[in-house]
């Protein structure tokens, strides 16, 4: 089998910009190294613009049972201002990668890509499930990567998903499930007017005032023993003027809920809309469901990827839900689903970065989850 090197795969994979949502170059250099290494890779780009053009990848080498997939994305978010220098550049600088995509998650698939190259597949199909878009709103990404592969009859038996999970060392977390999350905006309407003249208008902020009192009350759930409670944050409070003898045509809230398995999506935007409508009936609720909690059983892909980490750094992961969601929200259906990657303290950051024996030390532990599932 061929021999990559993960860091320099990294490092020029960073180098193409692709902010999601993202298709072309990024996805050309992955093709060229997969390619390489044995597999068929399927391309093909969806969606027109907020939430396209993406692109998605399928990558298969082998045939028949048990199928392993590894899931990623290629997208980043947007760098931001302030960057040390280029956030594209892929540089290393006292022993760390250095650029947008480094620790989230260009370096990650890197590293599988590596461990599969190198690795001598003796049985069975493995397979790289690969989006253009995760960072954003998903509409093109995975969920159309899983309806390729309903068309086609493949479905994996377990899948890893490289998400950087480690806290303060590379090994000591895994994410065996994820919380759901739903955004929401409530809007109560009124009558603009002004301040002087409060009854030829109708102020609408008090009553969305006591509207946001009662959800801050609401009790979700004390949790379980696999998530801990549900909990429900206001992201932000709006009115159309901010002149200070005016009374606003409305008030708006936004807010976010994450929640453990207890709940679902539906049922918590239908107690929003009680709860609001309950101090206005002319007041909207608008809700976007990112995705629902899932929680994967002890298994198989439980015992190879935490023994793998075991044999290669000595630590015995922590078993986590907790943080923000993946796309294993989207994969759970299919089949068991874990995300385990880099420690993620610089994710979304400036000068985000991944240390580099951090990407060799996950290539090894990668080869190993490889080698006790399909050799």
């Amino acid at each position: 089998m061929s021999l990559i090197d993960p860091v320099e795969l990294a490092a020029k994979l960073i180098s193409v910009p692709s902010v999601t949502p993202a298709s072309g170059p990024v996805f050309d250099v992955l093709d060229e190294v997969l390619t390489t290494a044995g597999f068929t890779v399927h391309r093909w780009i969806m969606g027109e613009a907020p939430d396209g053009p993406t692109e998605n990848m399928v990558a298969i080498r082998g045939e028949g049972g048990p199928h392993f997939g590894f899931a990623g994305h290629l997208d980043v978010v947007p760098p931001g201002e302030g960057w040390s220098r280029d956030p594209f550049e892929g540089r290393i600088e006292e022993g760390l990668l250095i650029g947008r995509g480094a620790n989230d998650m260009k370096s990650a698939i890197a590293a599988f890509a590596a461990a599969a190259a190198g690795f001598d597949q003796q049985r069975g199909t493995l397979s790289f499930l690969i989006t253009g878009d995760e960072e954003g709103y998903a509409t093109y990404g995975t969920l159309r990567i899983i309806d390729w592969l309903g068309e086609r009859g493949i479905r994996p038996d377990m899948i890893l998903i490289g998400e950087p999970t480690s806290e303060q060392r590379l090994g000591d977390t895994v994410k065996i499930g994820r919380r759901g999350s739903v955004n929401m905006w409530i809007e109560v309407p009124g009558t603009q007017g002004h301040v002087a003249y409060p009854h030829k208008a109708d102020n609408p902020v008090g009553r969305l005032a006591r509207i946001v009192a009662t959800l801050e009350a609401m009790d979700l759930d004390e949790g379980t023993d696999a998530f801990p409670p549900s909990n429900l944050e206001f992201t932000g409070l709006t009115t159309p003027t901010h002149a200070s003898n005016v009374i606003p045509a409305s008030a708006g809230a936004q807010l976010n809920i994450r929640f453990n398995n207890l709940q679902n999506g539906r049922h918590l935007v239908h107690r929003v809309e009680e709860i609001a409508k309950a101090e206005d009936p002319h007041a909207l609720v608008t809700a976007r469901i990112s995705g629902e909690a899932f929680l994967t059983p002890p298994g198989e892909l439980y015992d190879a990827v935490v023994g793998a980490i075991e044999e290669e750094t000595g630590i015995t992961p922590t078993l986590s839900t907790s943080g923000g969601t993946s796309d294993g929200r989207f994969l759970i259906k299919l089949c068991p689903v874990v995300d385990f990657g880099l420690p993620n303290a610089t994710m979304h950051k400036l000068d985000e970065s991944a240390a580099v024996e951090d990407i060799r030390t996950l290539t090894r532990i990668y080869g190993r989850v490889l080698a006790k599932v399909l050799r």
